[in-house]
């Protein structure tokens, strides 16, 4: 008797020692979570959404098929806050100014608006002289309906101005650069007809 319990003793030590996976480094344990990964892991939203911004380059102007429209009633213009937008008020000497606007819906009820780039107009004025517009040399313009949801602000993505005056007819050609020295400059916006309510005002150095 005392040897069987010897034995089943022994056998059930060599079992636990040698049973098959017992310590092995590649089994998860139980319960183990992975951790997420960047592309797993959602990014935060912001508070606003982005518009594109019209296109510049020194081409003539063409056209595009315009998008279709998306159900709703048309913004009211008195609903719309459109506003001017620079990234600096002060520039060095070869800094180029980033330009772009902002839509605000102040209505109580969502209400649709072309924001396509047909409908933007970016004009840099001095004093009363207008040094640059964007639809000048503008490219590929479209007509974009958009649904703006009430208190919801869109951004457009920024533009740079080559600080230079702008003409229809130097698309292609070489443009005088604008006067610079601490000259103040002011950007004008509208969308849609809508313009904005105040210009923003900048420096060139």
């Amino acid at each position: 008797m005392v040897l069987v319990i010897f034995l089943a003793i022994v056998g059930g030590v060599l079992y636990l020692v040698f049973r098959p996976g017992w310590g092995s480094a590649s089994t998860p344990a139980a319960g183990a979570t992975k951790t997420p990964t960047a592309a797993q892991t959602p990014a935060a939203t912001g508070s606003q959404a982005a518009l594109p911004g019209p296109s510049t380059s020194a081409k003539p102007v063409t056209s595009a098929s315009p998008k279709a429209p998306v159900a709703g009633q048309p913004c009211a213009p008195a609903n719309v806050d459109v506003e001017a937008i620079t990234d600096a008020s002060r520039y060095a000497s070869g800094a180029r100014p980033l330009l772009s606007l902002s839509l605000t819906n102040t209505g109580s009820t969502m209400c649709t608006i072309d924001a396509g780039t047909a409908t933007m107009v970016f004009t840099i004025t001095s004093g009363s002289d207008a040094y640059w517009t964007s639809t000048d040399c503008q490219s590929n313009p479209v007509h974009t309906d958009i649904k703006l949801e009430p208190g919801k602000t869109l951004q457009t993505a920024p533009i740079a101005w080559d600080r230079t005056r702008s003409s229809k007819t130097t698309c292609s050609g070489k443009r005088p650069a604008a006067p610079a020295g601490g000259a103040s400059y002011h950007l004008k916006v509208s969308v849609a007809g809508i313009q904005s309510k105040t210009s923003k005002q900048f420096l060139l150095f």
